[in-house]
């Protein structure tokens, strides 16, 4: 059976690429940079039931988006959060957080109303995710330029 993103996430996402393991989607909400990484494999819920290799391929793709994320755009504090209460679809958000964010420093999650990007923010942002990446030498084997 062919990798189904839950309708949800597809939903509230911009697809970025794939990685080995992950597809790498962007929140739509253009508050904070956010990215999603998603597990192709269906009907895992949660990190352990992930083959130990899929384990510890995830783990790296989320320390080398971190690593990404915090550095291409000056994070003060990067959440890093696998809740799936409402998308029981294993995914593991990445939240780029500043100081001087509206939500700091509490959580994102309904804090404030999300924010849609325009295309140029939507093609700038993505740019900057991939150029970020590409100095790790993790770049996604597919690639959106924020369509």
């Amino acid at each position: 059976m062919s990798f189904k993103l839950h309708q949800q996430l597809a939903n509230d996402t911009h697809y970025v690429g794939d990685f080995p393991l992950s597809a790498l989607l962007l929140s739509k909400d253009a508050n904070y940079p956010w990215c999603i990484l998603v597990p192709k494999r269906n009907d895992i819920s949660e990190p352990f039931q992930l083959e130990a290799t899929d384990y510890t391929q995830l783990h790296q793709e989320s320390l080398l988006l971190s690593r990404a994320l915090y550095s291409g755009f000056k994070a003060d504090k990067l959440n890093i959060a696998a809740l799936g209460n409402m998308v029981p679809q294993l995914h593991i958000h990445h939240i780029v957080r500043y100081k001087n964010d509206s939500a700091w420093p509490n959580p994102v999650w309904g804090y404030q109303s999300a924010t849609s990007y325009s295309d140029p923010e939507l093609k700038k942002r993505i740019t900057t995710i991939h150029t970020q990446l590409e100095e790790t030498n993790f770049i996604p084997t597919t690639v959106s330029k924020g369509n």
